[in-house]
C-alpha cells in the first residue's frame, strides 16, 4: 500500500559495478613429431550483463538557455540521474517527452525540472538521498541503463565487454492471461484504505518460504529492496504494456533481465517490508495505471 502523494523513500543507494575476473594461463600443448601444433580456439566474447547495477551519478549540469541540462554518461539510469539532482523522475520524463520504454542514451541531453535548484549548504548528501522518493512506476520506467549511440555499426566479430549494461529484452505479443501467484486468500483488497492510504494491488496470505509464481510470461524488470515498505520485491514486464509486482518476499530467485514463464517460481514468500505477518503484495499494472487483480483474474 502507499500513501497518496507520498511515495516510499529510496533505501538502497545505486552502486558502481566494475572489475572482471582473471585466471592462470594454461601451459602450451606439445605437438607430436611431424604433426602441426593444434590451433588455439578463438576466445569467446564475454556475454553482456543483465544483472547490472546502475553506476553513481555525479551532478554536473550545464546551464543553457533552455535550463539546466544533464549529459547522460555510460552506465547511468534515469532514476540515478533524478536522484542525484533530487528531482522526481516522472517530471524528467514529462519535460523531455520520453516515451516507452524510457531508455536513455549515452550523450543524450536531459533537461532538469526548474525546481532542481542547487542544495543549501546545510543539506548533506545523505539528507538529500533520504528525501528522494521512488515508486514502483519509477523503477519500471527509469531503471534502464543508458544505451550507446555508435557512430557506425560495430563488426559482428567485435567482442562484448563483460560490464556492458544491457536494456531489458523485448516483450512482444498480446497481453497474457494472468494467474494468481499463490493460492492464499486476500487479506487486504485493492483500493482506498483508512488514513488516506491506497492499496495499488492486493495482499495475499502466505506461509514463510511458500513458492511465489510468475502471473504470466515476461521479463524480470527489477529484483531488489530499494522501495521502502515492499521489502524484497520483483517486477515482471509482460506483453501489452503490463507489469506485475510481487512484494514482501523472504528470498528472490530471479535477476533483472531473466525471462520467466507463467507459473515459474520467482521468489519465496515472507514478511519483509512494512507488514506484520507473512504475505504477498501482488499488483497488476497496465502502463502506469494499477488494476484490481481480483477483477481481472477472478476466482477469489
Amino acid at each position: 500500500m502507499r500513501a497518496r502523494n507520498a511515495p516510499a523513500l529510496l533505501l538502497a543507494a545505486l552502486l558502481v559495478l566494475a572489475g572482471c575476473s582473471g585466471g592462470e594461463r594454461a601451459p602450451p600443448l606439445r605437438a607430436s613429431i611431424g604433426s602441426p601444433a593444434p590451433a588455439a580456439p578463438a576466445p569467446r566474447p564475454a556475454p553482456p550483463r543483465t544483472d547490472w547495477v546502475a553506476r553513481k551519478v555525479v551532478p554536473g549540469a550545464v546551464v543553457t538557455a533552455q535550463g539546466r541540462v544533464h549529459i547522460v554518461k555510460p552506465g547511468e539510469t534515469g532514476i540515478a540521474i533524478a536522484r542525484a539532482y533530487g528531482v522526481p523522475w516522472r517530471e524528467v520524463v514529462t519535460l523531455n517527452r520520453l516515451n516507452e520504454p524510457y531508455v536513455i542514451a549515452v550523450g543524450q541531453r536531459l533537461l532538469l525540472p526548474a525546481a532542481a535548484a542547487a542544495p543549501r549548504p546545510a543539506v548533506t548528501l545523505e539528507e538529500r538521498a533520504r528525501a528522494f522518493t521512488i515508486t514502483i512506476d519509477d523503477v519500471v520506467t527509469g531503471g534502464q541503463p543508458a544505451t550507446a549511440r555508435p557512430a557506425r555499426p560495430a563488426p559482428a566479430s567485435a567482442p562484448t565487454t563483460v560490464d556492458q549494461p544491457m536494456p531489458l529484452p523485448a516483450v512482444t505479443g498480446g497481453a497474457p492471461a494472468f494467474r494468481w501467484p499463490l493460492p492464499g486468500r486476500i487479506i487486504s483488497g485493492f483500493g482506498p484504505k483508512a488514513g488516506g492510504r491506497f492499496n495499488d494491488g492486493v495482499n495475499l496470505k502466505a506461509s514463510p518460504g511458500e513458492p511465489v509464481r510468475a502471473a504470466g510470461d515476461g521479463v524480470v524488470a527489477y529484483a531488489g529492496d530499494a522501495i521502502a515498505g515492499f521489502g524484497q520485491l520483483v517486477l515482471v514486464k509482460h506483453a501489452g504494456g503490463w507489469v506485475s509486482a510481487y512484494g514482501h518476499n523472504e528470498a528472490l530467485l530471479v535477476a533483472r533481465g531473466a525471462r520467466v514463464k507463467a507459473g515459474e517460481v520467482i521468489a519465496r514468500a515472507g514478511q519483509t517490508g512494512a507488514v506484520a505477518e507473512p504475505q504477498l503484495h501482488f499488483e497488476l499494472r497496465r502502463g502506469r495505471a494499477p488494476v484490481d487483480p481480483a477483477r481481472l483474474i477472478g476466482g477469489r
